[in-house]
């Protein structure tokens, strides 16, 4: 049976839910509805990637929307973190509607475009067609832009008027890119929407026009990343990370970044079959890959505010998806679990960090010390995300950054490897300082910490327990999962 016709609905589902959160009456209802509604697309979203995962890729509407093994992955990352970000978003605006800081007015408009920036990213995923793919990203950088000033700070306004700015400027190279592309395939006789198709492109690509491919791929590795946070692209990024409410933030660094990479992830295929397998492609994403990791070593070393240190290893993180695909074989099966694990990981970082953040009053590393003490469980839930994110073992992100350099190393890829170990090794110094620190330098001032409740207990230990486990044993149906999702890249 033929489930493609489900596609269309998993875009228009969250626009609905979306609409419906402007009618609530209450600003914990919406949030409510917030976490039902995103449980119910996350629930709709399974079962369409596991019937892709199980049988074969799913068309719709002409076949200008897809779902194969490589987008079905980047799905169901995108609703863990969009279901654990809605969850955790009750708790973290409980106390501000408490105080009268989050209204039924922020909150019904929160919820419009936390539903609509969720459609807006499925969008990205199902399109076939790599036009509609850059409106979608075109539409993420609109909609999530406002929800970063959900409240109308100083700081808040500066840190989304830049997101727009560089994003915008980034989607708009990323569009010369896609003009380019369509130009390439006029002589493989591909012509309107066909085009730009991307099953359309793949079986032809031997016919496109490898000059014109590869001008266009570097302007879409240099707009898409801008979107990406990668290096020197990513200035926009602390900002708005450091300046939204965390639920918010863990879906821009949990998942947004991924969207981005994930459309420069589709012409991958194309450029490598159109240029003979040569890894001309590959190799821009290893140079791209070097420079994130190198650029937030030297910014973790310095930072002060634990959601821009957060902000910071999103960059070396993407940086580290970036090589790993690059580098390709096995490096790439490990580069895409990476994404996995870092959003996992950080979604729970910044869920941490907002709530001490509340309890202290301050994002000041230098003012949050002793944070195990002060609250049990999201202090030792910081403390431990951030050695994970560090590549502590045997936490899951360790195993893909070690199956990665080996990689490097077994494609005989020295110098990037020697960077790559640069760079990670002044991470793990810079922000093993802040993490000592943070554990256990004496408290300047009485901090009270309101009590966790259980389930907040569950959402930080279930996804760190998560994390050793997949560092220990990779179970048998994700690996296949994580082959299949590979093979579309150009193959293990």
């Amino acid at each position: 049976m033929n489930f493609g016709w489900l596609l269309p609905i998993l875009i228009l589902m969250p626009g609905l839910l979306g609409v419906a959160s402007l009618f609530v009456r209450s600003a914990q209802a919406v949030l409510r509805l917030c976490a039902i509604g995103t449980l119910g697309v996350a629930a709709l979203s399974g079962a369409v990637a596991l019937q892709t995962f199980r049988f074969v890729p799913l068309l719709a509407a002409g076949n200008w929307f897809m779902l194969d093994a490589l987008s079905a992955y980047h799905l169901l990352v995108m609703m863990i973190v969009f279901s654990l970000s809605a969850l955790y978003g009750i708790t973290y605006f409980r106390e501000e509607i408490a105080q009268g800081q989050f209204t039924i007015r922020h909150a019904r408009r929160y919820g419009g475009l936390w539903f609509g920036s969720m459609s807006a990213m499925v969008l990205v995923l199902v399109s076939n067609n790599l036009g509609i793919m850059w409106v979608g990203i075109e539409a993420t950088t609109l909609l999530t832009a406002f929800l970063i000033c959900i409240h109308r700070t100083s700081g808040a306004l500066e840190a989304m008027w830049k997101y727009l700015l560089m994003c915008s400027v980034g989607v708009a190279v990323a569009f010369m890119g896609t003009l380019l592309i369509a130009a390439s395939a006029q002589q493989a006789s591909l012509h309107g929407s066909d085009a730009l198709l991307w099953t359309a492109l793949r079986d032809a690509a031997h016919q496109l026009d490898p000059a014109l491919l590869k001008a266009g791929f570097i302007f879409l590795v240099i707009g898409y990343g801008t979107k990406a946070g990668l290096a020197p692209m990513h200035n926009w990024l602390p900002d708005a990370h450091s300046q939204a409410p965390s639920p918010v933030s863990a879906v821009f660094s949990g998942f947004l970044l991924n969207a981005a990479l994930y459309c420069i992830l589709r012409y991958l295929p194309l450029v490598e079959s159109a240029t003979g397998n040569t890894g001309w492609g590959r190799g821009i994403l290893v140079v791209f890959g070097i420079l994130s990791i190198l650029v937030a070593a030297g910014f973790i070393v310095a930072q002060h505010d634990v959601k821009r240190l957060l902000a910071y290893h999103s960059v070396e993180h993407l940086g580290i998806i970036a090589l790993g695909i690059g580098i390709g074989g096995y490096g790439a099966l490990a580069a895409l679990f990476h994404i996995f694990n870092h959003s996992l990981c950080k979604s729970v970082s910044f869920f941490c960090a907002g709530t001490l953040g509340q309890t202290y009053g301050t994002h000041d590393m230098r003012e949050m010390t002793h944070v195990i003490r002060v609250s049990p469980v999201w202090g030792s839930g910081l403390i431990v995300t951030l050695l994970a994110l560090i590549g502590v073992a045997p936490f899951a992100l360790f195993l893909s950054e070690f199956i990665i350099l080996k990689s490097a190393l077994n494609a005989g890829s020295y110098w990037a490897a020697s960077l790559f170990m640069v760079g990670v090794g002044v991470v793990f110094v810079g922000a093993l300082r802040h993490i000592i620190s943070m554990a256990w330098e004496p408290l300047q001032t009485h901090i009270k910490a309101r009590r966790p409740t259980i389930a907040e207990g569950m959402l930080v230990f279930g996804a760190l327990a998560t994390l050793l486990i997949l560092g220990l044993w990779l179970p048998r149906p994700f690996q296949a999962i994580l082959e299949q999702a590979t093979r579309v890249l150009g193959g293990i």
